[in-house]
């Protein structure tokens, strides 16, 4: 099962961080990603980290602004979140798989989903 949590309000050029949660496995044979929905609009993907080799990607919305990282000890997955933009209000998702795959960037790659956690951006 998976937690996520740290959204909230705000402003622009602001940051967050948000935390996964894992409960009842660990994480270290895991890939952890993260997805977010904006109103109105699909499921898009956010980041992911391979937990057994540390790989890690982006989306290019993202790339330079978020970054995605790994507490084994906490079998946690965080993503930090600076210079946040309007844009960038959306609920935010956690979802791990037990394996990286090549289709990293879809929904259906993920066998597992946290509940999401609302993050709001004003200008």
């Amino acid at each position: 099962q998976l937690q996520a949590s740290g959204g909230g309000l705000v402003q622009a050029g602001g940051s967050l961080r948000l935390s996964c949660v894992a409960s009842g496995r660990t994480l270290s044979w895991y890939t952890s990603a993260w997805f977010r929905q904006a109103p109105g609009k699909e499921r898009e993907f956010v980041s992911v980290i391979n937990w057994s080799d540390g790989t890690i990607y982006y989306s290019d919305s993202v790339k330079g602004r978020f970054t995605i990282s790994r507490d084994n000890a906490k079998n946690t997955v965080y993503l930090q979140l600076d210079s946040l933009k309007p844009v960038d209000t959306a609920v935010y998702y956690c979802a791990g798989s037990p394996h990286l795959s090549v289709n990293y960037m879809f929904g259906y790659s993920y066998s597992h989903w946290g509940q999401g956690t609302l993050v709001t951006v004003s200008s």
